[in-house]
């Protein structure tokens, strides 16, 4: 991490927000994808969307739905603009929202960039949301205890896959 980088999430972090965007990288946004093997007929949801990238990569090039969500308003401005650009507007949707007070139930995918704690804090609501068979994808962090099902490096950075199993389910679902 450069030194400007560590300036800007001080910053953020002083600002209030929990979890400074930091952008993806394209090459990493597609291991991601790739990694949860997202096809069409797949919904995506995006914690902490950021600019969009990821749902407007899933809908672009994998032809899947997707949902953005950003506690940010000018990170939804931006992820919409880019959706509308990238021609994916009709199988997209960005929502200012709280990634807790969310609702995943529908998708298929989750992807998140948070720090530990916070995908520590997001497991039971994911495995109580998500159906048997999911797909959740973390870049860099973990979610403790819950071992990833597959684990990856892409241009010196880890990407973590979990499926939703009733196992997991019973073990790890309860808050």
């Amino acid at each position: 991490m450069t030194a400007a980088t560590s300036l800007m999430l001080v910053s953020l972090f002083a600002q209030g927000l929990e979890v400074p965007y930091v952008a993806t990288a394209p090459k990493v946004v597609e291991a991601m994808l790739k990694l949860a093997r997202v096809k069409k007929g797949d919904v995506v949801y995006d914690l902490g969307c950021g600019d969009g990238r990821i749902v407007i990569m899933a809908a672009r090039k994998f032809q899947a739905r997707g949902v953005g969500v950003d506690i940010d308003p000018a990170r939804i401005a931006e992820a919409e603009q880019n959706a509308r650009r990238a021609g994916v507007l009709d199988r997209t949707r960005f929502f200012v929202k709280n990634v807790y007070d969310t609702d995943v139930h529908e998708a298929t995918v989750v992807t998140l960039y948070m720090v530990a704690d916070i995908n520590r804090a997001l497991r039971p609501t994911l495995l109580n949301q998500l159906a048997i068979g999911s797909r959740i994808v973390a870049h860099t962090y973990d979610m403790d205890d819950w071992k990833p099902d597959k684990t990856i490096v892409v241009d010196r950075e880890r990407l973590h896959l979990w499926i939703v199993t009733e196992k997991a389910r019973a073990r790890f679902g309860a808050p």
